[in-house]
């Protein structure tokens, strides 16, 4: 591979045998295709590095580096970006599944519209067979042209993966690296909507995959995630509320580090404040994936239509 491509796509994992292909081929099969797909492996030990070097034999545009230890799932994040050069970057999940034109759909409205920094779409959790579970609606008003209303936003609402959009990468390389404490992801999207608007498009095209064996069910307590996302947080330096104290400061500093106005600024502190009081209102923590699941009867949307790979699955 010799041409720069405009997309770069960093596909971090770690024994992803179970899912790792499904996703490859929807990545692959997507109806934009000037991208290259980096995979990070992190030193796996099931068969995710023979999945691997099949497929990047068989598709140029994949390049796959095996790290030579398991450095954790933030560190391999981080790393992978760095290895990626198009001048749009995302994120992808070795498990999750993308409708053929997530990618194309993102990047026209990127185009179209300058000033936007961060495009996703409309999406749904699944089962471990690829069957919708949750769709959900985007709440989020993170195409605010104002900033502290992107903020306030993203500290209120659940709900959005804006984490996995399409990203200008230069704008990702202005803001602080993703951490390991909790809810770590939380704040780094809150720090990139201070640096400008999101777009969602109305379609639903990003499918994520909700398993056993995620990292989220697999590490059921916030010191086991963070654990899982840097081994470092291992030792005795590193207590519960050590983390949840970094995750409180990750806000602050996201909105010292921004390069806001002094109202806007002072503007994010008070929505933090606000938010800090209302943790104990019901329903403060829910997460998406423990709603009632959906009947499947009332779909009009099937995951095996929009996924390549996934032809003819229901016949």
């Amino acid at each position: 591979m010799t041409a720069q491509p405009r997309l770069s796509i960093g596909l971090p994992v770690y024994n992803g045998e179970e899912y790792l292909a499904e996703s490859l081929d929807a990545l692959l099969g997507q109806t934009y295709e000037d991208f290259e797909l980096v995979i990070s492996d992190n030193a796996s030990t099931d068969g995710t590095e023979d999945i691997c070097r099949k497929y990047a034999a068989q598709d140029s545009r994949i390049r796959y580096i095996r790290l030579p230890r398991n450095v954790g799932a933030t560190p391999n994040h981080n790393y992978v970006f760095t290895q990626c050069r198009g001048e749009l970057f995302k994120w992808a999940s070795h498990d999750d599944l993308y409708a053929r034109d997530l990618l194309r759909r993102c990047i026209e409205a990127l185009d179209e519209q300058p000033d936007v920094i961060l495009a996703h779409a409309d999406q749904a959790v699944i089962d471990g067979d690829g069957q919708v579970k949750v769709p959900y609606e985007y709440t989020l008003a993170t195409d605010s042209p104002h900033a502290p209303e992107r903020f306030r936003s993203l500290l209120f609402e659940p709900g959005g993966d804006d984490f996995y959009g399409v990203m200008r990468a230069d704008m990702l390389r202005r803001v602080k690296p993703l951490d390991s404490y909790h809810h770590a992801d939380r704040t780094f999207v809150a720090e990139i909507t201070l640096h400008g608007r999101f777009h969602q498009v109305p379609e639903l095209l990003y499918f994520r995959r909700d398993h056993p064996n995620r990292a989220e069910r697999a590490n059921p307590s916030k010191r086991a995630r963070c654990v899982n996302l840097d081994p470092r947080r291992a030792g005795p330096l590193h207590p519960t509320p050590r983390l949840l104290a970094e995750y409180i400061w990750g806000f602050a500093a996201a909105i010292r580090r921004a390069p806001l106005c002094p109202a806007d600024r002072r503007e994010c502190y008070r929505h933090m404040g606000a938010w800090m009081t209302s943790r104990v209102r019901p329903g403060a923590g829910e997460r998406v994936e423990d709603r009632a699941p959906v009947d499947p009867a009332a779909l009009t949307v099937s995951v095996d239509d929009l996924v390549a790979g996934r032809e003819g699955r229901r016949a």
